[in-house]
Parts: structure tokens; C-alpha cells; sequence
């Protein structure tokens, strides 16, 4: 197994707290990370209906299996069992005795919190960032193989033909986890839902038009994007605004976790289809985004994560939040940098500077680093190596 950058992370709550769960997109690597980092501890999957009917039907005997603690696997499956565990913990709170993983963050999180509040640490594990899969012997190396490949660890591990792995990962997980989450009847317009959701990946979400176009209402659009939400296969940039309450208003920007999953819900099935494709710059962008997000959940950094977007037009494509502090990033697929991709950040700094902005970049497809005296120009290979 390669290194994660959750590791340090992991082990430090499990120090620190009698229970830590960790959640994330199914096949992020979750199990193979637990098992990795805890060896001595016991293990339990509830996915097998075996497993999961003796934990319902009888948690205690279940439980009494593991006296020095265990790994429970998909825990989600079996919503009661914190309510066990509980009482447990509450009777010997050893740190690290309990590892508790699932893949759907609403439902898991919800059985968590209402039985083991104050008790466990709460993580996520996303998939791969570039930088972990630079640990790989064969990675991508160009950037039009990275956009294709995506980051979910077993394409690398198996050395999978991504298309193929991810078109399974469609028909089995996706589905198979919107049964579960919400009683979505007809599953081929919950299909065509997420390929529209692929085709505005890094644009302003607009509920009204992916509603029209695949021809549902508003609420349900609404409820099957919590539910991309929840499965971890999407995420949302609110807008940045120094007046709070006006960032729940504006449109949020959508972005895909992993580009790869955006390319073959957009019918991409070779990196060489990316060299002229109109959503390029789009994937690109959410690439940037999904890379920076990742660097902050991995690194226990909630929130703080923008676009910025004025009366005027002017846009940013994110802008974080340290604090009293901020940094603009502009993501530009091309290869060369010119002054107009310097533009736009350039014009953002400006606007945003009463609000203390401490760092401008520009990550870009080419190859080479420069600091310019106002501007930190960021090539994609390199975007790792930053502290966001």
C-alpha cells in the first residue's frame, strides 16, 4: 500500500479518541488503509448479508468477538450498532480500540452522531490526490492521462483500464448506493441526471435549467444532487461574498470529485478525446478544484473554500479562506502562460484586497514554475507541492 496523506491524521485521532470513523466515496481506499494502520486491531465487514444479519440480530455477541477492539467495515449497514458501541466505549475508552468506516456520509454520520458524540473522531478519506498517485510505479504522466485517469486507488493498484473499471463503478456502487439513500424509482432518468451534472461540472449550478433539461422538478433535482453529495461523487463551491448571509444565496459552483468518473459519464473513453474536447478547461478547472479540496479534508482544513464571482462578471475560480486571509487560484488548461490568463487574478486581487489577500495563483498546464512579483504561476504537475 502507498503512503496516504491521511495517515498522520488517522493515527493522531486514534490517540487521541476511544472510536474514529472514517468516511469517504466507496473504493477510496478506506479498508486498505485501516487494515494497513492498525494490523493489531479485529476486523468486521457488514456488507455480506451473514455479516450484517448477525450484528442486527444479536450486536452484543457481535461485538463481545473483538475485546481488544476492531475495524468495522461499511457500518452504515447496520445503523443501530453505534448505539452498542456506545456503551462499550463509555465502559473502557482505551483510544483507538474502535475503527469505524462507511461510504455514505449522510446515513453513517447521522447513526454516529446521535450515539457517539463526544466519543469518536470524525475523518474523510478521499480518492488519490496527484501526489499520492505519483507513488505508483506506473502513473500518468501526461496531463491529459491524469484528467482521464481520475484518482480512485484501485485503477492504480490493479492496473485497471480506467474506462472499463469506471463504467462497473457506475452500474454497481452508484446505483446500488441511490437504492439505499433515496427510493429513486426510475434509475435510467437518475442516470441521465448525473451525466448533465458531469456536463456543468465547474459551472454555476443552476437548478432550474438541469431540472428542465432532464426533466424533473426542481426539488427532486435538488434531492438527487444531496444524494451526489452524500455519495461523495460531487462537491459544491459556495460563492464568496465578505457579507455571510449573502454566500447562501448566490449560485454555488458544481465540481466533480474525480475527473475521471466526470470523463466517462461525458462518453470520453481515451485521453487522446480530451486533446480537443470543449470541456477541457472545464475538467481542468475541477481537476484544480477537486486537487485542492482534497489537500484540505486530508489535511483536517473544513471549509474555507470559494469561487468568487462580481456584479460585473469578474471571476475567480476559487478563492480560500485562512482566517483573516485569503488566496485567489485561476486554473488555465493551456501550456503557455499569457498576460490574459495573468488577468484575471490579477483584477481579483485588486477587488479582494481590503479583505487582506495574501497570495494570488495560476496553475496551468504547462510545465514550468514562475513567481512573478504578484502572481505564483503553478504548473499542474506541481500542484502537490503547495500548502493550500
Amino acid at each position: 500500500m502507498i503512503a496516504r496523506d491521511l495517515t498522520a491524521k488517522l493515527i493522531a485521532a486514534a490517540r487521541a479518541s476511544p472510536a474514529v470513523t472514517l468516511t469517504g466515496p466507496r473504493q477510496s481506499g478506506k479498508s486498505t488503509l485501516c487494515r494497513a494502520v492498525f494490523p493489531h486491531l479485529g476486523y468486521a465487514n457488514l456488507e455480506p448479508p451473514d455479516v450484517r444479519r448477525f450484528a442486527q440480530e444479536d450486536p452484543r455477541a457481535f461485538l463481545a468477538q473483538f475485546p481488544n477492539g476492531a475495524i468495522i467495515d461499511e457500518l452504515q449497514r447496520c445503523p443501530e450498532l453505534p448505539s452498542y458501541l456506545q456503551i462499550l466505549i463509555d465502559q473502557d475508552p482505551t483510544p483507538g480500540k474502535w475503527i469505524l468506516t462507511g461510504s455514505q456520509n449522510l446515513t453513517l454520520l447521522q447513526s454516529v452522531n446521535q450515539s457517539l458524540a463526544g466519543r469518536t473522531a470524525v475523518l474523510h478519506l478521499l480518492p488519490l490526490s496527484h501526489g499520492e498517485v505519483l507513488h505508483f510505479h506506473k502513473h500518468p504522466v501526461t496531463l491529459n492521462e491524469t484528467l482521464f485517469t481520475g484518482g480512485y486507488p484501485r485503477i492504480f493498484d490493479r492496473k485497471l483500464n480506467p474506462s472499463d473499471w469506471l463504467g462497473d463503478y457506475v452500474a454497481t456502487y452508484i446505483e446500488r448506493d441511490v437504492r439505499n439513500i433515496l427510493n429513486i424509482g426510475d434509475l435510467t432518468t437518475f442516470q441521465r441526471f448525473v451525466e448533465l451534472c458531469a456536463g456543468r461540472t465547474s459551472q454555476l449550478l443552476n437548478l432550474s435549467s438541469i431540472s428542465g433539461d432532464c426533466g424533473i422538478s426542481q426539488p427532486t433535482a435538488k434531492a438527487w444532487l444531496s444524494v451526489l453529495e452524500t455519495s461523495f461523487l460531487i462537491f459544491r463551491l459556495p460563492a464568496y461574498s465578505r457579507n455571510f448571509s449573502k454566500r447562501l444565496v448566490k449560485m454555488a459552483k458544481l465540481h466533480f470529485l474525480d475527473t475521471g468518473l466526470a470523463c466517462w459519464l461525458l462518453g470520453i473513453r481515451h485521453p487522446d478525446q480530451l486533446r480537443n474536447h470543449p470541456l477541457r478547461g472545464a475538467i481542468f478547472e475541477t481537476w484544480v478544484a477537486s486537487e485542492i479540496f482534497k489537500a484540505r479534508i486530508h489535511s483536517k482544513k473544513s471549509g474555507g473554500l470559494f469561487h468568487y464571482r462580481n456584479r460585473h462578471g469578474l471571476e475567480a475560480d476559487m478563492v480560500i479562506s485562512n482566517g483573516e486571509m485569503l488566496s485567489a487560484v485561476e486554473a488555465k488548461a493551456g501550456t503557455t502562460v499569457s498576460e490574459d490568463m495573468l488577468d484575471t487574478v490579477r483584477k481579483v486581487n485588486a477587488e479582494l484586497r481590503p479583505s487582506s489577500i495574501s497570495e494570488t495563483h495560476l496553475v496551468y498546464g504547462g510545465d514550468t514554475a514562475q513567481k512573478r512579483s504578484d502572481v505564483s504561476i503553478i504548473p499542474w504537475h506541481q500542484i502537490h507541492t503547495c500548502s493550500w
